[in-house]
């Protein structure tokens, strides 16, 4: 076998099991319970390291990855057929991504202390109670197939849980290995330089279910972190919560992202929306899973521009590979399925081409579409389907009878906007995000970035996958009462010598 063929197991190579399709081993039971029994031996001393040192280790990751610019810039596309620049651009995400949390250690606020001092003249009287955040420990993420960066093995959730204290043990995905060889190579080397104990990072490779059920059940793994399809969340769920001690799972599972097109904003450009539309359902052949695949229009002469548009930008538009073969037959399943069904019809399709991927755009009417729940539901991949409505006033009870989502998104004119607070006021309790007068497949991260909502699009609506608030999936409150001074913790003794922004009897307080 060639020796890059491997596990990394707390930096020592393994390769036991079988090999699988792939072409690379499938982890044992064993080799699982060695990764995970590393992580939780690193876990006491890595979450326990002064943050300086925890930050500079992420930013030492970022650079050992931009050296490896041009590797991954070939590896990437031969493995998913993305193209070169994709990758150049993920993995600037991906380093970016590592910095900022770097900048989240430094600044602290992330271990969330609040103080009440005693109060011996309140009856009863108050004790001292201090409160911060500590990490959970192991945690096992799952790469996703459509990010083979940002969304994998140095990707956001690896980036959050290392920021949270957190030892990762990382399943790659089979999509791309390879990449994840690469990119855990570049992960241990900042292992090695910055001196953390080596059980902080393992690398699995596994094609089958068996593989990633077996991490999961370790009692050693105290959470998880999953980008990927329903089915694969929702199991990874059941065996979580079957455990003798269930532990939180974050999946994101995707989302159809509706977008409402208002009859002022539909009307005022209609082509260059529909052009712009269609831009963002096909970027990167549609694998996105904040891929724009709903829109409700009101019917009339702006929405037949629309959809003649539409229908033109289809058949302009040819067929694409996409990230593997299984990804592309879920994909003709699904539009197969929308074809198929009452009351749709084409809008426009592109030409297909065997083993890649045509755009399609189907129409409804709004009775149809709330009559058949499946259409509501994602296709992964380049197809729109496009909801006629008879006046804007159904927009609200339409997203009401949607799921959760990742995403929606309000075209409209400033006039109004104003008077669709209702729909907003559902939005707001459906979706992770509301967008005004743009498309979802941008991903900004940042602080105020929320990529997360309501189930099925995610279990656990309360958090974010994108964004320095993906740290707290990984992080548990604890509260000190009545503490001897020296037993406290840094950031919660008195004279506050982390200078961090803590909550004191009720008042912001900065050292």
């Amino acid at each position: 076998m060639n020796e890059g063929r491997m596990h990394d197991i707390g930096g020592q190579p393994s390769a036991d099991g079988p090999v699988s399709y792939t072409g690379y081993p499938e982890a044992t039971a064993e080799e699982i319970a060695r990764a995970a029994q590393a992580a939780a031996e690193a876990s006491q001393s890595y979450r326990t390291l002064p943050e300086e040192r925890r930050a500079a280790f992420l930013e030492h990751i970022a650079a050992e990855l931009e050296g490896q610019t041009e590797r991954l810039a070939e590896t990437i596309p031969e493995e998913t057929a993305l193209p070169a620049a994709r990758a150049r651009g993920e993995l600037a995400r991906t380093a970016g991504q590592l910095r900022l949390f770097a900048t989240v250690i430094r600044r602290g606020d992330y271990l969330g202390v609040r103080i009440d001092h005693a109060d011996a003249a309140r009856t009863p009287t108050r004790p001292d109670l201090r409160q911060y955040r500590v990490p959970l420990g192991p945690v096992a993420v799952f790469g996703a197939s459509n990010f083979p960066l940002a969304f994998s093995v140095a990707g956001g959730d690896t980036a959050a849980a290392l920021a949270a204290g957190c030892p990762v043990v990382f399943k790659a995905h089979p999509g791309h290995p390879l990449t994840s060889i690469v990119t855990g190579a570049a992960v241990r080397r900042a292992v090695q330089a910055c001196e953390m104990p080596s059980g902080v990072f393992s690398l699995l490779h596994g094609a089958s279910h068996g593989v990633g059920g077996t991490l999961v059940e370790h009692p050693m793994i105290r959470a998880v972190a999953f980008t990927g399809s329903f089915a694969g969340g929702t199991a990874l769920m059941r065996l979580a919560q079957t455990r003798p001690e269930p532990i939180p799972v974050y999946a994101e599972m995707g989302s159809a992202n509706p977008i409402f097109l208002l009859p002022g904003a539909l009307a005022r450009d209609t082509e260059a929306l529909a052009r712009d539309y269609f831009a963002s359902l096909t970027l990167g052949v549609g694998q996105f899973c904040t891929n724009p695949g709903l829109v409700f229009a009101v019917r009339g002469e702006a929405l037949e521009r629309f959809c003649n548009e539409l229908s033109k930008a289809a058949g302009e538009q040819g067929a694409q590979p996409m990230l593997h073969a299984g990804i592309l037959a879920a994909y003709e399943a699904g539009t197969e399925r929308m074809a198929s069904a009452a009351g749709v019809w084409t809008v426009g399709a592109g030409s297909g081409e065997a083993g890649r991927a045509a755009a399609h755009v189907y129409r409804v009417s709004a009775e149809s579409f709330m009559a058949n729940p499946k259409l509501a539901e994602e296709v992964f991949g380049p197809t729109g389907l496009v909801i006629e409505l008879d006046g804007p006033e159904q927009m609200a009870s339409m997203a009401e009878a949607l799921s959760g989502q990742l995403t929606a998104t309000v075209h409209g004119e400033p006039g109004e906007v104003g008077v669709q607070r209702p729909l907003v006021n559902v939005l707001e309790q459906h979706v992770g995000r509301v967008l005004f007068n743009g498309f979802p497949t941008g991903v900004e991260v940042c602080d105020a970035m929320v990529h997360g909502g309501p189930w099925p699009a995610t279990s656990a609506p309360q958090t974010t996958s994108v964004g320095t608030r993906a740290i707290e999936r990984f992080l548990r409150p604890v509260c000190y009462q009545d503490s001897p001074a020296e037993l406290l913790p840094l950031a919660l003794r008195e004279d506050n010598p982390l200078g961090l922004r803590r909550l004191v009897d009720g008042q912001w307080e900065r050292h």
